[in-house]
């Protein structure tokens, strides 16, 4: 296990991580709270529209940074296109925030939801 991946495996319990991105208009730096899953040196996101700035922002520039806890990472922002990574990415998140049904089977919004995966670079250090 290299030591990115046992930095991000201690971080999983966290209920959230901080995405910037870079605005794809302002050129600026925006943060955002979101939901993830993590498996490896990746993180998994859903975003519930296509028309999330934050999805439109790493669409034009995939760098971005992810602070979980007090840990920073560098990264590069992709759409799945896989079948299989697809649905680890929404299992990991519908099982880690309990969005399950009666049936144990990822909620709607799990399954319909566009799956994002950030693949981390490196640590930041200060």
């Amino acid at each position: 296990m290299s030591n990115l991946n046992s930095i991000l495996s201690a971080l999983t319990k966290e209920e959230y991580c901080y995405l910037t991105t870079t605005g794809r208009v302002s050129g600026h730096p925006h943060e955002i709270e979101i939901w993830f899953g993590a498996q490896n040196n990746t993180l998994y996101l859903l975003s519930g529209s296509e028309r999330s700035d934050w999805l439109k922002n790493l669409l034009k520039t995939p760098s971005v940074t992810v602070r979980i806890g007090k840990q920073t990472f560098t990264g590069t922002a992709r759409l799945l296109k896989e079948k299989e990574e697809d649905m680890l990415a929404r299992t990991l998140i519908a099982e880690k925030y309990q969005e399950w049904d009666d049936k144990k089977t990822p909620s709607q919004w799990a399954l319909t939801a566009l799956p994002v995966a950030i693949d981390l670079n490196s640590l930041v250090t200060k």
